[in-house]
């Protein structure tokens, strides 16, 4: 049964790492924000509805007392076999290109979004791949704690990721067996970060979507509710999973995304940086096909500009920068009531 369960990408619950004992809330901007582990699985709390928003705080005992436990149900957010896709090997002058944007937004004070990009590409007799390290980070906590604990979280990961993919990259050390994988490495970038935010921000935290892209293949490390999405000629695909209360009850059939977006408790998440000594990190590997686009950002974004508005500006759109510019201003026109942080990789071929 163990190795069934291996093969089907099932988890029991009583395999994680979180602690249920651990219940933290952190303010972001105006509003609370309840992080607690996502075991057990839950079905609707009663009279979830009726909760205003200034009461998404609790202790352990509410939790528990509001939450049942239901039949286990697959990891969305694993890796999937790889495509057999022939590898993108840019035409000369042909490389991997972006775009990124971060704006404060039409209500809040202050930006607590961080966001980071690096692309390393060259032409030599070594022939190395492109690499790049893309990383959204949507900062949570009162004052400027949730600014501190993404800009921490961003420049953390992106110094762990320097030193142990790029220089052993740039060294012909990628190929020695003793090495980390890459996966290995960008979940250990996460824990460093998770760690640092924990001692220095005791209020704040952050979410964390990263990519880091080497020739066709990216790599996604991702905690909390900023997401990444891939965008092909076969339309966009949200290849994380929200590690929120919302898009639990989503999964469990008690809640459809019309109705999450209007919840008074969609801004509640079960994970992110800084909630927790001991951090499970979602890591998920694809391929990149020939002119895939890949978009990461926060929820600024994705709450006020559906998908389809998404795939529709960024295939219209002559270049990655253009497409970033066009879609804050959307989501600034449709109120603009969070931070908004965008990264668009646009791929050769």
């Amino acid at each position: 049964m163990n190795l069934l369960r291996r093969v089907l990408g099932l988890t029991r619950q009583s395999d994680m790492t979180t602690s249920d004992e651990e219940v933290v809330s952190i303010t972001y901007g105006d509003e609370a924000v309840l992080a607690s582990p996502p075991e057990p699985i839950i079905e609707a709390p009663t009279g979830l509805d009726d909760v205003p928003d200034e009461e998404h705080t609790a202790d352990s005992a509410d939790v528990d007392n509001k939450l049942e436990t239901v039949e286990l149900i697959p990891d969305f957010a694993g890796t999937r076999p790889l495509p057999p896709l022939e590898a993108v090997v840019p035409k000369p002058g042909q490389r991997i290109t972006f775009g990124q944007l971060s704006d404060v937004g039409m209500v809040r004070g202050n930006n607590q979004d961080a966001m980071f990009s690096m692309l390393a590409s060259g032409s030599s007799s070594d022939d190395l791949p492109d690499f790049g390290l893309f990383i959204v980070a949507d900062g949570m906590g009162g004052h400027h704690d949730g600014e501190k604990a993404s800009a921490i979280t961003a420049r953390i990961v992106t110094g762990y990721v320097s030193s142990e993919i790029l220089t052993p990259l740039l060294n012909h050390e990628m190929d020695d067996p003793d090495r980390p994988t890459i996966t290995d490495v960008l979940r250990a970038a996460v824990q460093q970060a998770n760690t640092a935010v924990t001692e220095r921000i005791p209020e704040g935290g952050t979410t964390i979507t990263m990519a880091a892209i080497l020739g066709d293949l990216v790599y996604i490390a991702h905690v909390g509710d900023s997401r990444a999405y891939m965008i092909t000629d076969e339309g966009i695909e949200q290849i994380t999973r929200d590690h929120s209360l919302v898009q639990r009850l989503i999964e469990l059939d008690q809640l459809t995304p019309e109705e999450a977006a209007e919840h008074p408790q969609r801004n509640v998440l079960y994970r992110a940086i800084g909630q927790n000594e001991s951090l499970d990190v979602d890591a998920i590997t694809r391929r990149l096909p020939r002119h895939a686009r890949l978009l990461l950002c926060s929820d600024g974004l994705w709450n006020l500009v559906s998908e389809d508005t998404i795939l529709s500006v960024v295939t219209s759109c002559a270049d990655a920068q253009e497409a970033c510019n066009k879609l804050v201003g959307m989501a600034n026109d449709r109120g603009g009531t969070d931070n908004i942080t965008i990264i668009l990789v646009q791929m050769p071929g």
